[in-house]
């Protein structure tokens, strides 16, 4: 009963996620979700995990849709060497985190459905919204847009924004304006108080100018150490469409993902530390005992006490096993000469007894 039981949840949440990897791709207006119209999770759940070529375009895609510069290295692939593609689509997958390299029976649709559909589903979570292809004006669309973006987009728009706006050429006016943002009364105050604080201000702007050339120096120095550290790193030299032999390559959003999620295991370890651990780290060591010595001067004198002891223990053993052998042997029955069986204490008494006889007969 229990695994009927079992089955029956795994079948319940079967069509669940069938229910919801579909929805997920009308709402994302998918064009080979043209012209189906259909309701029953059964029917879905055929369409998303039986091979099929459908099936196959399907999923083409959804891996050119999260990663648009493999699109046309997949068409090119789609349409002569099916078993590359296959290993294409599983490779990004695995930059992605969601498979093995090697776990190709994901794609070609002969795993199990519920993996299947999880994979579709974590899949199409990287898989920019329709809202984040329109550039609209107003708050609420950007919003939302920013909502459909995956996590490596919004990096890469980030990371976009801030180079523009740290190359433009207007950025030491929004630093320095020429124009005095005070009001006219405050202005006039200022003017009126130059005279006395001239000195002052011709100290601050020597203090900003070795400030500036401090940072300058450190941005320099930090632009070599990332130019060494891009030198040694091969993965990231490696274009797009380039397979190494060495294994599977790290593409440079699969190691912002990572660099994300380090960042914030960093940030909670910090925080932790911050309000249970710091209490603990800073307490003294303890002190170790100065009978340290001592105690280990009567474990070695135990420890050769027991290796006297257990050599005692063999001898013993040896003792006892030599004893029962020679009983053994004495009271074994065997053939001697003549043909005789017995033992070995009748041959010697017999063999005194012989010898007793023969020296009578010679003294009388």
């Amino acid at each position: 009963s229990d695994a009927r039981c079992s089955k029956m949840a795994g079948g319940l949440k079967e069509k669940q996620l069938s229910q919801r990897v579909y929805e997920s791709l009308q709402r994302l207006r998918c064009p080979l979700l043209e012209g189906l119209f259909l309701r029953e999770a059964e029917s879905m759940q055929e369409l998303l995990c039986t091979p099929s070529l459908h099936r196959m375009d399907i999923l083409k895609w959804i891996c050119m849709s999260v990663c648009p510069s493999l699109s046309k290295k997949i068409l090119v692939l789609a349409s002569t060497q099916t078993d590359a593609l296959i290993q294409e689509m599983a490779k990004l997958g695995f930059e992605m985190m969601l498979c093995r390299p090697d776990d190709t029976d994901l794609i070609k649709g002969s795993a199990t459905p519920l993996r299947q559909l999880v994979f579709l589903d974590q899949l199409l979570t990287l898989v920019p919204g329709p809202q984040a292809e329109k550039a609209s004006g107003n708050s609420s669309s950007s919003s939302s847009s920013v909502g459909d973006l995956s996590l490596s987009e919004e990096v890469t728009r980030t990371e976009e924004l801030l180079g523009e706006l740290l190359s433009s050429p207007h950025l030491p006016d929004l630093i320095h304006p020429s124009c005095s943002p005070w009001p006219a009364d405050i202005r006039e105050l200022l003017l009126k108080r130059e005279p006395a604080g001239k000195t002052h201000r011709t100290a601050s702007g020597k203090a900003k100018e070795h400030s500036l050339k401090e940072a300058s120096a450190l941005l320099e120095k930090t632009n070599s150490v990332l130019s060494e550290i891009y030198s040694e790193c091969e993965f990231l030299k490696a274009g797009p469409h380039s397979s190494g032999s060495g294994g599977p390559s790290v593409s440079a959003q699969s190691l912002r993902i990572a660099l994300s999620d380090l960042a914030q295991l960093m940030s909670a370890f910090g925080q932790v530390y911050a309000t249970d651990f710091r209490d603990y780290c800073n307490r003294e060591p303890p002190q170790l005992s100065v009978n340290a010595q001592v105690f280990q001067t009567t474990h070695q004198l135990l420890h050769a006490c027991s290796q006297e002891l257990q050599a005692l223990q063999h001898v013993s053993e040896t003792s006892r096993t030599v004893i029962k052998t020679v009983e053994q042997r004495q009271q074994a029955r065997q053939f001697w000469s003549k043909g005789e069986m017995c033992s070995l204490p009748t041959k010697v008494a017999e063999l005194k007894r012989k010898y007793r006889e023969f020296l009578a007969v010679y003294r009388q």
